[in-house]
């Protein structure tokens, strides 16, 4: 048996981290940015140019989510276009988005990172978000 803690520890030896500083330096980028957290966290507030896809529908709706892929475009030719696109992953402090980078490396994307600290951090280092 596992506890959900431990499920975070051992994905987030196999992901990569960044710090919010880290995510702040990207936002002007065509790096991908996506709030794990549920719509009802994401509304209360969330960085600007984040896409919610709560973590339980996450690897469902990645392929076909219109702020993500073109519309139309199938599956696999959407993850493809994913493969090399710079993913941050944040949730409130930092399990869902880690558990979520490992998910999505396991579907084939080679630049996923989660944010440490998440929205927590986030907001901790006075960093703007939309309520």
């Amino acid at each position: 048996m596992k506890t959900a803690q431990q499920l975070v520890a051992e994905a987030k030896q196999r992901i990569q981290e960044v710090s919010v500083n880290d995510l702040a330096q990207v936002l002007e980028t065509d790096a991908l940015i996506i709030d794990t957290r549920e719509p009802a966290e994401y509304a209360d507030h969330h960085i600007a140019q984040a896409v919610n896809l709560p973590r339980g529908v996450l690897e469902f709706q990645l392929a076909s989510h219109p702020q993500v892929v073109a519309s139309g475009c199938a599956p696999e030719v959407a993850l493809e276009q994913l493969r090399q696109r710079p993913t941050y992953l944040i949730c409130r402090s930092g399990g869902r988005s880690a558990l979520a980078a490992d998910a999505l490396q396991q579907m084939g994307l080679e630049r996923v990172y989660s944010v440490a600290g998440g929205m927590q951090a986030w907001v901790d280092a006075d960093k703007p978000v939309v309520k």
